[in-house]
């Protein structure tokens, strides 16, 4: 099994021009609020049985691109790393590339959109311009949270740049505590998944209010299957975010209860096939 969506952030010693980074992130978010790292992060997926996991970005600067490429030179469970760039400036953006893409673990690019304060980020054409330097990299490009404000710029951006690979990481967040919501999450995630060039990750599905268990995602997992199918769907916990909402063991046994339902061959394809194949991922010496 890999993990294909994982973060670490250390609170303490990275700070960029005396900013702490991770801004989104605060006393608020009570036992989040604290550094996730490298030997934890390897401890909970032995634990879980996971043979190795994608680092995602956590922040919009290059210090914590350069800070999980750090991590995957030393840890061999780290199998590729999804970073940012600056990509509203596409020759700042072609820059980044050329440094980070040299590096074979650096396979994705990712921007906080859910947080950034441009609505029409994904659409502003010096994103369109940096993502097709991307695509030419054969680099995917992962969309956290894109539920609601971003999921049509989401369906819009795989229709129009067929030469990306559009990773949808959660499930776009589907509100399982909101039923009109889920109707128009419905529609948007059967849309994009007509798009062959798009991909969602079964991951990131705690709801505040909702308990998590299989039962209460058997309905938007079956939905997921059905619209991407299992070759386009891959498995990954949000850690540590997720433990907000589940500890780590937890948060992957009820996805495996789900995946448990499809054939031997799906079932491989949503714990390992897919991303392997996604993210460009080899195996470790």
């Amino acid at each position: 099994m890999i993990d294909a969506h994982l973060h670490l952030w250390s609170l303490e010693t990275f700070v960029t021009g005396g900013v702490r980074p991770y801004a989104w992130l605060g006393p608020q978010h009570g036992r989040l609020f604290r550094s996730f790292q490298e030997e934890e992060a390897r401890e909970v997926l032995e634990a879980a049985g996971m043979r190795g996991a994608v680092l995602v970005q956590a922040d919009d600067t290059m210090a914590d691109t350069e800070s999980m490429l750090a991590v995957a030179a030393r840890q061999p469970w780290v199998l590729g790393v999804v970073g940012w760039l600056r990509l509203d400036a596409p020759f700042e953006a072609a820059g980044q590339l050329d440094r980070f893409a040299a590096n074979p673990l650096f396979r994705g690019v990712r921007h906080l959109v859910h947080d950034d304060p441009r609505d029409d980020f994904l659409e502003l054409p010096a994103v369109r311009e940096s993502l097709a330097l991307v695509a030419r990299r054969g680099l995917v490009f992962d969309v956290p949270d894109a539920f609601p404000r971003h999921l049509g710029a989401t369906i819009r951006l795989a229709r129009e740049l067929p030469e990306l690979t559009v990773v949808l990481d959660h499930l776009g967040k589907p509100p399982l505590a909101d039923p009109s919501g889920m109707d128009v999450w419905r529609a948007g995630i059967a849309s994009l998944a007509r798009q062959e060039n798009a991909v969602a990750k079964l991951s990131g599905l705690h709801v505040s209010g909702v308990d998590y268990s299989a039962d209460s995602l058997r309905e938007v997992f079956s939905l997921a299957v059905d619209a991407f199918g299992p070759e386009r769907l891959m498995l990954g916990s949000d850690w540590p975010v997720s433990t907000l909402g589940a500890p780590y063991g937890r948060t992957v046994d009820v996805l495996l209860e789900l995946v448990a339902t499809l054939s031997p061959a799906e079932q491989d394809a949503v714990l390992e096939g897919t991303a392997t194949r996604v993210y460009g991922l080899t195996a470790k010496g």
